[in-house]
Protein backbone atom coordinates (compact mmCIF):
# COMPACT_ATOMS: atom_id res chain seq x y z
CA UNK A 1 0.00 0.00 0.00
CA UNK A 2 1.27 3.44 -0.91
CA UNK A 3 -0.83 6.59 -0.91
CA UNK A 4 0.27 9.99 -2.19
CA UNK A 5 -1.67 13.01 -0.99
CA UNK A 6 -1.34 16.68 -1.89
CA UNK A 7 -3.00 19.24 0.38
CA UNK A 8 -3.26 22.80 -0.89
CA UNK A 9 -4.83 26.12 0.02
CA UNK A 10 -3.75 29.55 1.15
CA UNK A 11 -1.91 30.55 4.29
CA UNK A 12 -4.02 30.33 7.42
CA UNK A 13 -6.19 27.41 6.27
CA UNK A 14 -4.20 24.83 8.22
CA UNK A 15 -2.71 23.14 5.18
CA UNK A 16 0.58 22.23 6.83
CA UNK A 17 -1.06 20.98 10.02
CA UNK A 18 -3.38 18.76 7.95
CA UNK A 19 -0.36 17.13 6.31
CA UNK A 20 1.56 16.83 9.57
CA UNK A 21 -1.36 15.14 11.29
CA UNK A 22 -1.70 12.61 8.44
CA UNK A 23 2.01 11.80 8.50
CA UNK A 24 2.13 11.52 12.29
CA UNK A 25 -0.99 9.34 12.42
CA UNK A 26 0.73 7.02 9.95
CA UNK A 27 3.68 6.60 12.31
CA UNK A 28 1.30 5.83 15.16
CA UNK A 29 -0.09 2.98 13.03
CA UNK A 30 3.48 1.78 12.34
CA UNK A 31 3.37 2.91 8.71
CA UNK A 32 6.07 4.85 6.90
CA UNK A 33 5.31 8.44 6.00
CA UNK A 34 6.85 11.58 4.62
CA UNK A 35 5.66 15.18 4.77
CA UNK A 36 7.08 17.76 2.38
CA UNK A 37 5.89 21.34 2.90
CA UNK A 38 6.13 24.16 0.37
CA UNK A 39 6.96 27.46 1.98
CA UNK A 40 8.40 30.65 0.55
CA UNK A 41 6.49 33.39 -1.24
CA UNK A 42 3.46 31.12 -1.60
CA UNK A 43 2.68 31.52 2.09
CA UNK A 44 2.02 35.23 1.54
CA UNK A 45 -1.44 34.85 0.06
CA UNK A 46 -0.65 32.40 -2.73
CA UNK A 47 -1.10 28.67 -2.91
CA UNK A 48 0.66 26.86 -0.08
CA UNK A 49 0.81 23.08 -0.24
CA UNK A 50 2.35 19.96 1.17
CA UNK A 51 2.88 16.43 -0.05
CA UNK A 52 2.28 13.42 2.17
CA UNK A 53 3.19 9.86 1.32
CA UNK A 54 1.97 6.98 3.46
CA UNK A 55 3.15 3.44 2.85
CA UNK A 56 3.44 0.05 4.48
CA UNK A 57 6.76 -0.36 2.64
CA UNK A 58 9.74 1.82 1.92
CA UNK A 59 9.20 5.28 0.47
CA UNK A 60 11.87 5.88 -2.12
CA UNK A 61 11.11 9.55 -2.76
CA UNK A 62 9.15 12.05 -0.70
CA UNK A 63 8.30 13.99 -3.86
CA UNK A 64 5.78 12.89 -6.48
CA UNK A 65 4.33 14.36 -9.64
CA UNK A 66 0.87 12.79 -9.58
CA UNK A 67 -1.13 12.12 -6.44
CA UNK A 68 -3.75 9.60 -5.42
CA UNK A 69 -5.67 12.25 -3.52
CA UNK A 70 -5.85 16.02 -3.91
CA UNK A 71 -7.33 18.00 -1.04
CA UNK A 72 -7.88 21.66 -1.91
CA UNK A 73 -9.27 24.50 0.13
CA UNK A 74 -9.51 27.31 -2.44
CA UNK A 75 -9.92 27.88 -6.18
CA UNK A 76 -6.31 28.89 -6.96
CA UNK A 77 -5.11 25.63 -5.40
CA UNK A 78 -7.62 23.64 -7.40
CA UNK A 79 -6.57 25.36 -10.62
CA UNK A 80 -2.89 24.81 -9.88
CA UNK A 81 -3.04 21.11 -8.98
CA UNK A 82 -6.13 19.63 -10.68
CA UNK A 83 -4.09 18.10 -13.50
CA UNK A 84 -1.72 16.38 -11.07
CA UNK A 85 -4.27 13.81 -9.86
CA UNK A 86 -4.01 10.24 -11.12
CA UNK A 87 -6.79 9.13 -13.48
CA UNK A 88 -8.34 7.02 -10.71
CA UNK A 89 -7.50 9.58 -8.01
CA UNK A 90 -9.80 11.51 -5.72
CA UNK A 91 -10.38 15.22 -5.24
CA UNK A 92 -11.74 16.59 -1.99
CA UNK A 93 -12.53 20.28 -2.21
CA UNK A 94 -13.85 23.03 0.02
CA UNK A 95 -17.24 23.64 -1.59
CA UNK A 96 -17.62 26.82 0.48
CA UNK A 97 -14.93 28.49 -1.66
CA UNK A 98 -14.84 26.36 -4.81
CA UNK A 99 -18.19 26.49 -6.54
CA UNK A 100 -17.70 23.86 -9.20
CA UNK A 101 -14.88 21.64 -10.26
CA UNK A 102 -14.20 21.05 -13.93
CA UNK A 103 -12.79 17.53 -13.90
CA UNK A 104 -15.26 15.01 -15.25
CA UNK A 105 -14.85 12.09 -12.93
CA UNK A 106 -17.00 10.60 -10.21
CA UNK A 107 -14.29 10.66 -7.53
CA UNK A 108 -14.67 14.25 -6.38
CA UNK A 109 -16.23 15.32 -3.13
CA UNK A 110 -17.30 18.82 -2.16
CA UNK A 111 -17.40 19.58 1.55
CA UNK A 112 -18.63 22.99 2.70
CA UNK A 113 -15.85 23.36 5.25
CA UNK A 114 -16.30 27.08 5.96
CA UNK A 115 -20.06 26.68 6.38
CA UNK A 116 -19.61 23.72 8.71
CA UNK A 117 -16.92 25.54 10.71
CA UNK A 118 -19.32 28.42 11.27
CA UNK A 119 -21.70 26.00 13.02
CA UNK A 120 -18.88 25.41 15.51
CA UNK A 121 -18.20 29.17 15.72
CA UNK A 122 -14.58 28.65 14.77
CA UNK A 123 -13.35 29.33 11.24
CA UNK A 124 -9.92 27.85 12.01
CA UNK A 125 -11.14 24.24 12.06
CA UNK A 126 -11.91 23.90 8.34
CA UNK A 127 -8.82 21.72 7.91
CA UNK A 128 -9.89 19.29 10.63
CA UNK A 129 -13.43 19.10 9.22
CA UNK A 130 -11.93 18.16 5.86
CA UNK A 131 -9.57 15.70 7.55
CA UNK A 132 -12.55 13.99 9.19
CA UNK A 133 -14.39 13.71 5.88
CA UNK A 134 -11.31 12.47 4.05
CA UNK A 135 -10.49 9.82 6.65
CA UNK A 136 -14.11 8.67 6.65
CA UNK A 137 -13.45 7.40 3.12
CA UNK A 138 -9.79 6.44 3.50
CA UNK A 139 -10.44 4.39 6.65
CA UNK A 140 -6.74 4.37 7.41
CA UNK A 141 -6.84 6.25 10.71
CA UNK A 142 -9.52 6.73 13.30
CA UNK A 143 -10.26 9.35 15.91
CA UNK A 144 -7.78 7.85 18.38
CA UNK A 145 -4.80 8.47 16.08
CA UNK A 146 -6.01 11.97 15.23
CA UNK A 147 -6.42 12.92 18.89
CA UNK A 148 -2.93 11.59 19.60
CA UNK A 149 -1.57 13.64 16.69
CA UNK A 150 -3.38 16.78 17.89
CA UNK A 151 -1.87 16.29 21.33
CA UNK A 152 1.56 15.97 19.74
CA UNK A 153 1.32 19.10 17.59
CA UNK A 154 -0.58 21.43 19.93
CA UNK A 155 1.71 23.02 22.47
CA UNK A 156 0.74 23.36 26.12
CA UNK A 157 -0.73 26.79 25.36
CA UNK A 158 -2.93 25.33 22.61
CA UNK A 159 -4.19 22.26 24.48
CA UNK A 160 -7.50 24.07 25.08
CA UNK A 161 -8.11 23.90 21.30
CA UNK A 162 -8.14 20.12 21.19
CA UNK A 163 -11.85 19.68 22.14
CA UNK A 164 -13.05 21.98 19.32
CA UNK A 165 -10.79 20.15 16.89
CA UNK A 166 -12.23 16.81 17.99
CA UNK A 167 -15.70 18.25 17.41
CA UNK A 168 -14.58 19.40 13.95
CA UNK A 169 -13.18 15.96 13.14
CA UNK A 170 -16.43 14.30 14.17
CA UNK A 171 -18.43 16.81 12.14
CA UNK A 172 -16.32 15.98 9.09
CA UNK A 173 -16.88 12.27 9.66
CA UNK A 174 -20.63 12.89 9.49
CA UNK A 175 -20.45 14.42 6.00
Amino acid sequence: MIRTIRVAGFGGQGIMLFGQILAYAATIKKLNSTWVPTYGPETRGGTANCMVTISDGQIYSPVFRQCDDLIVFNSPSYQKFKQEVKADGHIYYNASLIEQIAIERPQHFGIKCNDLASTLHNSKVINIIMLGRYLKDLKLFGEQEIVEALNHFFSQEKQALIPINIQAFRLGQQQ
